[in-house]
């Protein structure tokens, strides 16, 4: 039986809803009288969580829909229109840029989006068809825009979209700016508090304007600036088979691959055209081999020297190396390692100093990257989980030597951000670089696989394991949380047969930015509160715990070093068993 609440939400929105599908959805769930479905759908509202909002299309106020959307951007134009009347922006009318991925009703999100800016006296820049993540954080800034909204839910299944909101530097919103914007949201009624005008109208107007090609030009010229010369040898260039996942990435990833000289290249056919549906991969994310099967059977076929994948919305990417006779798979700790080191040593080899230059990566990246910025001098840095944290460091860089400091950032989940014209994930750049990476290390009769064997031998087998509880539903959140508080209360004396030597609570918000090696000048910094626990083993193991931030579940993250790939993987065994008995599943 549903409460009185969700009845109450449920009548109201069959008073106002206008959207003949929506309409219908709901008279349908309401004679269906699935109350687990009706609940779930109407018992909250969408939260606007890790820079942005990410759900099920549908129905409800715990769905994405164009009246959630519509709300959500009614409360950012008003947050724009109070920052322009104390003096943020110039006294013309401020600027959004918008962009969509190939999901279903990313088009008609977007349309939405950019009524209800128009509406509100805020110029509208949008991209004409669909454009990869990367090239809205690129054109953010340079248009001058005070935000910019990508409608997209990145690798989430085929039911999901969402959108990501960025500041007017290009990065994902954080810290204050997104509590202001959250609160803004919340005070517009969900049905009568969005102002709109038609698209069309507002086109003809001139309050709405396409982005040109030439921004692509710009992005993809950004892009080529961080070639390494002589990479690809033109008597032997790499062969690749390319995935864009049915995503956005197929347009830019070809003129790249076409101006490094890469020719050989055979494109997943299945996975070419944008399709919303995803028919091949039902979880379009390069960090799973199930996204990658069909172009894994293209390479059986084909023999490339490498298969690389973009996401839908082009920020993440996947590879899969060949090594001997197969493919093989890095993990995204992994390719990450591979690009800060092969990044360290063209620089070194072309005599350019790396003291000043910083990279940044995450606390629940592997700690390999330790002895690698040891070795070559850069300073590494650690945020917090999420590029919102990651780009955010090269706005600290303005005062302090500039954004050419940047060296690149990286997460484990197969995002990383190799130059600082943009400010989020970008595989456009990632991809091409990699495959110049390829290219660079066939020359010296190298393939990745083996160049990942020769550092572990150097370093030591950091590897890495990643273990995903998940907690559905409304319930769900409820038992996420109970199971965090429980975890601050343990205080275990010892963990899978090591001792406990130290526990970090996150939340509490006062610790240290880990910063290693580099200049010694830049300024200390605090990580902002998170609800993050890690558990440090005198063995040299650890534990770290957080919340999905666009996902129900929980996510726990495994650390262990050896000399050997088995001894490490062995404490990483122990490891997964301990939080297994810990978290009762």
């Amino acid at each position: 039986m549903l409460d009185k609440a969700t009845l109450s939400k449920i009548h109201a929105w069959r008073l106002h809803e206008r959207e003949s599908d929506l309409s219908a959805e709901l008279d349908n769930l309401v004679a269906s009288k699935d109350d687990e479905t009706l609940y779930d759908a109407f018992y909250r509202t969408l939260s606007f969580g890790t820079a942005g909002l990410r759900g099920i299309m549908g129905v409800g106020t715990n769905r994405m829909n164009v009246h959630v959307v519509a709300q959500t951007m009614q409360g950012i134009a008003d947050w724009i229109n109070s920052c322009r009347r104390k003096g943020a922006f110039s006294d013309t009318a401020p600027r959004v840029a918008l962009c969509r991925d190939s999901r279903i009703n990313s088009e008609r999100f977007e349309r939405v989006c950019a009524e209800v800016f128009a509406a509100n006296g805020i110029k509208v820049l949008l991209y004409p068809r669909i454009e990869p993540v990367p090239t809205l954080s690129f054109a953010i800034p340079r248009l001058s825009c005070a935000a910019g909204v990508m409608i997209t839910s990145s690798h989430n299944p085929k039911q999901y979209n969402g959108c990501k909101i960025f500041a007017s530097d290009g990065c994902q919103i954080a810290g204050e700016v997104a509590d202001e914007i959250a609160t803004a949201i919340s005070r517009v009624e969900l049905f009568n508090g969005p102002k709109r005008i038609p698209f069309d109208d507002a086109l003809a107007d001139g309050c709405i304007s396409w982005i040109g090609d030439e921004m692509l030009d710009r992005f993809l010229k950004a892009v080529w600036s961080l070639s390494v010369p002589g990479a690809i040898a033109k008597d032997n260039e790499p062969s690749v088979v390319y995935t864009p996942l049915n995503g956005t990435g197929l347009e830019l990833m070809s003129r790249s691959f076409e101006h490094i000289g890469v020719s050989d290249v055979k494109v997943v056919p299945e996975q070419a055209k944008p399709d919303g549906t995803f028919p091949t991969c039902p979880y379009p994310n390069p960090e799973f081999r199930g996204a990658l099967e069909l172009g894994l059977r293209v390479c059986d076929e084909t023999h490339p020297d490498v298969l690389v994948a973009t996401d839908p919305d082009a920020d993440r990417m996947g590879t899969a190396i060949l090594h001997g006779d197969e493919y093989v798979l890095p993990t995204g700790n992994e390719i990450g390692i591979l690009f800060m080191d092969w990044l360290a040593r063209t620089h070194a080899e072309a005599g350019e100093s790396l003291k000043n230059c910083v990279a940044v990566s995450t606390i629940v990246s592997t700690d390999m990257l330790d002895p690698i910025a040891e070795q070559y001098g850069f300073q590494l840095r650690r945020t917090l989980t999420g590029f919102k944290n990651i780009g955010g460091q090269i706005a600290t860089l303005e005062g302090h030597g500039g954004p050419n400091r940047w060296l690149m950032g990286f997460e484990e989940s197969y995002g990383y951000l190799l130059g600082p014209y943009v400010r989020d994930k970008d595989a456009i750049t990632s991809c091409t670089l990699l495959v110049e990476m390829v290219g660079w290390y066939a020359q010296r009769n190298l393939d990745l696989v083996g160049v990942i064997e020769r550092l572990y031998q150097k370093h030591g087998y950091y590897l890495n394991r990643t273990l995903c509880f998940q907690f559905p539903g409304a319930e769900g959140l409820r038992e996420m949380s109970s199971l965090m508080s429980r975890l601050r209360d343990e205080n275990p004396s010892s963990i899978a047969g090591s001792g406990v030597t130290g526990i970090t609570d996150y939340l509490t918000g006062d610790v240290p930015m880990r910063m290693t090696g580099g200049r010694s000048d830049d300024p200390a910094q605090v990580l902002p509160p998170s609800d993050v626990m890690e558990w440090r083993l005198e063995d040299g193991r650890k534990i770290l715990v957080r919340p999905s931030g666009t996902e129900p579940e929980v996510k726990c993250y495994l650390f262990s070093r050896g000399n050997t790939r088995s001894e490490s993987s062995s404490g990483l065994d122990s490891l997964e068993t301990a939080v297994h008995e810990s978290i009762g599943a």
